[in-house]
């Protein structure tokens, strides 16, 4: 960088590009305004001009080891100058070893992985080997989880981002979440749908349990609501999906890999699914990679069968090496112990917060994963936004936002919720700093409050 004159005047260049020939994910084109981002390091990054923001979303929520980590630089590094790529039907140590690792982490007995370059081609994956393996067709989704935007995940994704996309996958059924702080069913006690069990059992005597082949979720859902289900919920949905042969689909994209402060989320109620699909944290995102991980018994069964489906780039060499380099970090510099320390010093401080801010309804999360639901009125929970908000609408949450980055602080919103989920090595003063910018953006929301 010859002076910060050039670049800024590079930053500016990169921004109109941009603009200008590349298409955004989830964006009106016209309104897009992107930080040209020009380095990274630890749980930071900055832009051209040198202005340093604190990265309070691990970028997608993938960024769990945070920016440019040298063991996964130097992984991918060494793996680049002894095999850039080979052919899926080729074996590779890279990948060998990665799926021995995973069947090693994991809980219970899931023991076989198929790779793939994202969490929505896990998912689609994981669907066609639940209807294959039980040789039923109907799935059930729930609303406010979120799996992808390919054709098949889209459809399994409950909320409105799938309505351009329809009509989707057949097949698909819906069911309420354990969302208990707007719980559907007024949540009485005790709640048949927050208890998990009942509403999932009334669905299958609707449809035929002998026609659903799984049940998809996300464990503890992300950007939607950021859920945390209550104690017993998914065990019971687990008990209900052995009574009647269903498959247990947890979509851990987000959640798993020490991002709640266990290996995965469904470590937290001693459940083993099915099918456990994972993404992002499996490498920091660092190279695309994700992997659908399926129990013994249904290794078992798809040795001898010819599986119809395939990617190019399926385990590819530096992703999976950039994985290995990730989950030997984790062990050696004990990341998960790490994000379950450091959860309740999350909640106490986001918790102080809602003491201070009465535009915040409610606190949720484990670990590293929080979120803050924004209200005009805690009496009537009223939200601060509308559901599925556009234009003016989502003033109040994105001036918030804007105000907290521009102070150096990059958060993640979605509608009236405030996503605080930084890489999961986040220092004490990191999390204090943090958690002071936050604490002055949201008395831009409190201007908003009935």
């Amino acid at each position: 960088m010859a002076s910060v004159e050039l670049d800024a005047q590079l930053g500016q260049q990169i921004i109109e590009d941009a603009k200008r020939y590349v298409l955004y994910s989830w964006s009106v084109q016209d309104a897009i305004s992107p930080i040209a981002v020009a380095g990274g390091e630890g749980r930071y990054f900055w832009d051209y001009e040198g202005k340093r923001y604190l990265d309070f979303a691990s970028q997608l929520v993938n960024l769990s080891l945070g920016h440019e980590h040298p063991r996964i630089v130097a992984a991918i590094e060494k793996q680049a100058r002894q095999l850039c790529t080979i052919g899926a039907p080729m074996a590779s140590e890279s990948r060998s070893r990665l799926g021995r690792l995973l069947a090693e982490v994991t809980p219970g007995d899931l023991t076989m992985s198929f790779f793939t370059n994202g969490g929505a081609e896990a998912n689609e994956n994981a669907i066609k080997l639940a209807r294959w393996y039980t040789g039923r067709h109907k799935i059930i989704a729930r609303y406010r989880s979120y799996h992808g935007a390919t054709a098949g995940a889209i459809t399994l994704t409950g909320d409105p981002r799938r309505w351009p996309a329809e009509p989707g996958l057949p097949g698909v059924v819906r069911m309420l979440d354990p969302y208990t702080y707007r719980c559907p069913a007024g949540h009485p006690d005790p709640c048949p749908v927050c208890s998990g069990g009942p509403h999932l059992e009334e669905l299958l005597q609707y449809e035929g349990p002998d026609n659903v082949a799984a049940v998809i979720l996300e464990t503890v859902v992300g950007p939607n609501g950021v859920i945390v289900p209550p104690d017993g919920y998914l065990q019971s949905i687990r008990e209900v999906c052995d009574r009647y042969g269903v498959l247990l689909i947890c979509d851990e994209v987000i959640a798993g890999f020490g991002r709640t402060g266990k290996w995965f989320a469904c470590e937290n109620w001693d459940v083993v699914p099915d099918i456990l699909v994972v993404a992002k944290g499996i490498n920091s995102g660092y190279v695309p990679l994700a992997a659908m991980i399926f129990r013994e018994k249904i290794a078992d069964w798809v040795r001898d069968k010819y599986f119809a489906s395939g990617l190019t780039y399926s385990g590819h060499p530096l992703a999976c090496a950039s994985a290995v380099a990730s989950i030997q970090t984790f062990q050696d510099e004990g990341i998960v112990e790490h994000a379950a320390a450091i959860g309740p010093e999350f909640e106490r401080r986001l918790r102080g917060l809602q003491e201070r801010h009465p535009s915040i309804g409610d606190v949720r999360g484990l670990g590293c994963l929080w979120g803050l639901e924004l209200v005009k009125s805690r009496e009537t929970r009223e939200p601060l936004v509308p559901f599925n908000p556009t234009g003016k609408e989502l003033a109040p949450v994105a001036r918030m936002a804007k105000a907290a980055l521009d102070d150096g602080l990059y958060l993640m919103t979605r509608w009236n919720m405030v996503m605080v989920c930084p890489p999961l090595n986040i220092t004490i003063e990191e999390l204090d700093e943090g958690i002071s910018i936050l604490d002055e953006a949201l008395a831009v929301a409190d201007e908003f409050v009935a």
